[in-house]
């Protein structure tokens, strides 16, 4: 796992390059990375886009309206969910799924506040973590204030290697 305190320090940039250097090896590989989303040079929010092409909003900048069904807010930017997971929980019941005689790498980027909404994916990275055929190259916050409960878990598991980068 890659792990960073800062904003923009490069760890999507570098889980990207890792994973083409993967898939020009040959290598099976599925997942997942965030992007931010930027109009007229401002950040209004990040996109979660699949490996295999597929791409959807993950936040967006409030609009400030209320509305009626509850909101998933992290700052400024209101989550949505039901988007994050229509386009990444498949793939990871896919990824999850596989046969033991191929191993896998399974891209997630990110395990962070807003994708942690997510109880479903919360339980599906467990079971990919766990899985034998499978081996993860993702990105973790370093947390600021409370830490996340599967951060930490994730952190703390022995068959982990977290690389900080600044």
């Amino acid at each position: 796992f890659v792990s960073s305190v800062f904003l923009g320090v490069g760890k999507t940039t570098l889980i990207q390059k890792v994973t083409q250097a993967l898939k020009s090896s040959g290598i099976s590989i599925d997942g997942f990375y965030t992007e931010e989303v930027r109009e007229g040079g401002r950040r209004t929010g990040f996109d979660v886009v699949t490996l295999s092409g597929k791409r959807g909003p993950l936040s967006r900048v409030s609009s400030g309206s209320s509305t009626s069904r509850r909101e998933y807010r992290v700052g400024q930017y209101v989550v949505d969910l039901v988007s994050f997971e229509q386009l990444v929980l498949p793939m990871l019941r896919n990824v999850n799924h596989g046969s033991d005689v191929e191993k896998t790498v399974c891209v997630i980027d990110e395990i962070g506040k807003m994708e942690l909404f997510s109880q479903a994916f919360i339980q599906a990275v467990r079971q990919t973590l766990t899985g034998s055929g499978t081996v993860v190259l993702g990105t973790i916050p370093i947390p600021k204030g409370k830490p996340l409960d599967l951060v930490e878990e994730i952190r703390s598991r022995k068959d982990v290697k977290v690389f900080n980068v600044s």
